[in-house]
């Protein structure tokens, strides 16, 4: 009786590189957008959410993988579940050791890490099915990703609503700072801006794509 063998797909750099632009988390998949409305109105903020968030994916997607042919189906999410609130812990005790002052700032956000749908929609749709070295390449490339978009946010929320990046000030003094920049709504603003100067790049770039190949034609047929 013959089985067919299912064959893994090839470990490549676009494994790495989708979650950073291509499928970028944030930008095109509107995944885990509670924390990154919320935390980054700064850079300091947004660089720890990032890096917690990587340290929580990469380690999650391995433990994953390598457990995926030992996890009952019926149960699956909440192992998955157990597992991610784990390293949420581990990430939750080092920032308070690292830094009370951030851990506060943070708030509740670290541990709302356990449902983000990013974290727990990865280790379902991917590291599930997938080797434990494709499993880690493909979480760092998204928590990569979902880091660039934190920055890309809180860089243009604490330069207008403070006029500073990273705590030194940027602007002159007498630069009247934009306070609804580091409010809640602050956060909607400067995401959908970001949202329309990338789906503008991107429309831009298929257009030209188009152009080319319709030029490609006409010089065949020619």
């Amino acid at each position: 009786m013959s089985q067919a063998i299912k064959k893994e797909v090839p470990l490549t750099l676009e494994v790495f590189t989708a979650g950073i632009w291509k499928d970028n988390p944030v930008f095109v998949m509107m995944l885990g957008l509670c924390p990154v409305l919320a935390v980054t109105n700064s850079v300091i903020n947004s660089l720890a959410m990032g890096i917690a968030s990587i340290f929580v994916l990469v380690c999650s997607n391995a433990l994953v993988s390598l457990l995926r042919n030992f996890i009952p189906r019926q149960v699956r999410i909440t192992t998955y579940i157990i597992i991610i609130a784990t390293f949420v812990t581990l990430v939750d005790y080092m920032i308070q050791a690292i830094s009370l002052d951030l851990y506060n700032r943070l708030g509740a956000f670290i541990q709302l890490i356990v449902v983000n749908c990013l974290i727990l929609g990865r280790a379902e749709a991917y590291a599930s099915k997938n080797g434990v070295l494709k499993s880690v390449v493909s979480a760092l490339g998204m928590g990569l990703g979902f880091t660039l978009a934190l920055v890309m946010l809180g860089g243009v929320r604490e330069l207008l609503g403070a006029g500073q990046l990273l705590g030194y000030q940027i602007f002159s003094t007498q630069f009247e700072p934009w306070v609804v920049m580091i409010l809640p709504p602050g956060g909607f603003i400067v995401l959908g801006c970001w949202l329309l100067l990338i789906n503008y790049i991107e429309q831009r770039k298929t257009a030209k794509l188009v152009t080319m190949e319709a030029a490609s034609h006409c010089t065949v047929k020619q």
